[in-house]
């Protein structure tokens, strides 16, 4: 719980979709980060080492784009001056699709996700019985906890979003839009692995 519980790229994503759009985005982008996770566990579960060494450019590409597209919500957030506080209000907001696919990509644009599991699950495992078996236990029940605070984290912020006045959404805009920019800045740094 203390890992899953501690923010990242997806956490602000859901919690910046929770606050300009209501819960349901978010717990739109939980559902997608939760699909994130069954890919990168069943990675795991299939033979980590294999799969990383043969789609290792792939990573690069996804974490470059991912990169960006974490940068640009940060700058469209930066210059929304408020006017997220009325997404909900006049139905612009984007479609539930969306924003699930928003939390998928948002998930595996930080490889080291995939790392994490790599180095976090194997702990647990007992090289005396088969290993498929545990890794999709232990990544369930990682989806698991991480599913239910995630979506703790976006009924929080979808139900802020109700008492927040337009001063004060700006505010929460720049710091979202923050968050988001240093951490497509963040991804690009990290380089190739």
């Amino acid at each position: 719980m203390a890992i899953v519980a501690v923010p990242g790229p997806t956490v602000t994503v859901i919690v910046a979709n929770s606050l300009a759009a209501g819960a349901r985005a978010g717990l739109w982008n939980v559902l997608g980060t939760q699909l994130g996770l069954l890919f990168l566990i069943s990675v795991l579960a299939f033979g980590f080492g294999v799969v990383v060494e043969s789609i290792a450019p792939v990573f690069s590409v996804v974490r470059i784009l991912g990169a960006l597209y974490l940068a640009y919500l940060g700058i469209k957030l930066w210059r929304a001056r408020g006017s997220t506080l009325h997404l909900r209000d006049q139905g612009k907001q984007l479609s539930a699709t969306r924003y699930f696919w928003q939390g998928f990509f948002v998930l595996l644009a930080n490889p080291k996700a995939l790392f994490f599991f790599g180095a976090f699950i194997p702990q647990f495992i007992d090289a005396t019985e088969p290993v498929m078996p545990q890794v999709f236990f232990f990544g369930f029940l990682f989806m698991l906890v991480g599913g239910v605070l995630d979506s703790i984290y976006a009924l929080a912020a979808g139900h802020a979003g109700l008492w927040l006045t337009q001063t004060r959404v700006v505010w929460v805009e720049r710091l979202s839009g923050t968050c988001l920019l240093g951490g497509g800045l963040w991804l690009l740094a990290q380089g190739p692995r």
